[in-house]
């Protein structure tokens, strides 16, 4: 994977986060201190679209006609299956 040099600015309060961070040995250098965080805000946000597009899926199936036991049994249902 090819890797960009980039500059960035930061507070000195920011730096010495980071700085703490590296020297607490979660990690070796400011570029994989940084990198995490993408990786991790990556992930948070495909998390928060997957989320979103099942809350939509949810609107749009409509009222169900299930009782609410019904609706938890097929849930947890699911989950097992999941797990399996």
């Amino acid at each position: 994977m090819a890797t960009i040099r980039k500059t960035i600015t930061l507070t000195d309060k920011q730096d010495q986060w980071i700085k703490t961070q590296i020297a607490a040995g979660g990690f070796t250098n400011d570029s994989e201190y940084i990198r995490d965080l993408v990786r991790r805000d990556q992930e948070q946000n495909a998390q928060y679209t997957a989320l979103k597009q099942a809350i939509q899926e949810g609107l749009d199936s409509g009222v169900s006609n299930k009782t609410v036991e019904e609706i938890w049994e097929e849930a947890e249902q699911r989950s097992k299956n999941k797990r399996e």
